[in-house]
């Protein structure tokens, strides 16, 4: 492991979109980058899907072998409102990265440009405006008539002065292959932006802390039923949810399974945190899952790595 950069100022942006509406979520982003640049952070993380929302709740008028107009509609409204990259959003976020001299990471649901197919992405912004694209490997249940698998753009790293940064969405982190997979490319820093509020994920990010001895960002939404959208076609799906639709929860695991900062419930938040990163390489003294206790002699990983 090269030699790291002692602390990470970090800001975990634990906040609501502008739900299906892409430039009012891009500016409400930039708005938070700016906020938490204004508090020397380096690296600035957001949700899942904060570009243009998560539509908990809707099935988009899909049933086993059927669907109706009204929620091709409301999909049809999603997928306008999600985003190319690149493209005129991704080069405003660029550009906040550039100003804020930090690290940007953040969900969008990804349009393609030559096809009609959506993927639910995470996309790393550098200090320098550079681009990194990671798409969810595999959408959980019914996300999985909203977005496509992947096909490219599996296990993108950034290379950070604090070292290798990946990024695993929601469920992606109960797919030990994929976590293995990142964590053979030098991991110190795991993003995880997602839309977990339950508390076993709790238990399954101070485990994976512990398993790559990592740095656990655990970056999730605050929002309301009210802030959907009132003319969308779906009334008594969104009547059936809660008023508070995700609690958030958002908090950072150090490298030993410990909380370097608790969980924030119910509210919108900015988490910050200088994070002692000298922590990784010495966490790593009696357990190095791809170093001294991989056993490459008995076990081996093959990854299609696109």
């Amino acid at each position: 492991m090269k030699d790291l950069k002692d602390t990470c100022r970090i800001a975990v942006i634990q906040a609501a979109p502008v739900m299906f509406d892409k430039a009012a979520s891009t500016e409400k982003a930039i708005k938070l980058i700016q906020e938490a640049a204004q508090e020397k952070a380096e690296l600035i993380v957001f949700p899942e899907l904060f570009i243009p929302c998560y539509p908990v709740g809707m099935s988009f008028g899909f049933s086993v072998g059927k669907r109706n107009e009204d929620g091709r509609k409301d999909w049809k409204r999603y997928y306008d409102n999600s985003v190319v990259v690149p493209g005129p959003e991704t080069d405003m976020l660029a550009q906040a990265a550039k100003e804020a001299k930090a690290w940007v990471s953040i969900g969008v649901s990804e349009r393609m440009e030559e096809t009609g197919t959506l993927y639910n992405t995470n996309l790393f912004f550098s200090p320098e405006g550079e681009i990194i694209v990671h798409k969810k490997l595999k959408p959980t249940g019914s996300e999985r008539v909203v977005w496509g698998d992947a096909q490219k753009d599996y296990f993108p790293v950034a290379d950070t002065p604090w070292g290798i940064m990946g990024s695993m969405i929601c469920w992606e982190s109960y797919m030990p292959l994929a976590r293995v997979a990142l964590y053979n490319k030098g991991l110190t820093l795991y993003i995880s932006p997602n839309t977990n509020d339950n508390p076993e994920w709790q238990a399954t990010i101070q485990h994976i802390a512990i398993e790559g001895h990592c740095y656990f960002i655990n970056c999730d939404m605050y929002f309301t039923k009210d802030m959907y959208p009132d003319d969308l076609h779906c009334p008594d799906e969104l009547a059936k949810l809660p008023d508070i639709v995700c609690r958030g929860g958002s908090c950072i695991i150090d490298p030993y399974g410990h909380y370097e900062t608790e969980p924030v419930w119910d509210k919108e938040a900015i988490i910050y945190a200088d994070l002692d990163m000298q922590k990784v390489p010495a966490s790593r003294m009696e357990f190095d899952g791809s170093g001294h206790y991989a056993r490459p002699d008995v076990l081996k990983l093959i990854v299609d790595d696109k």
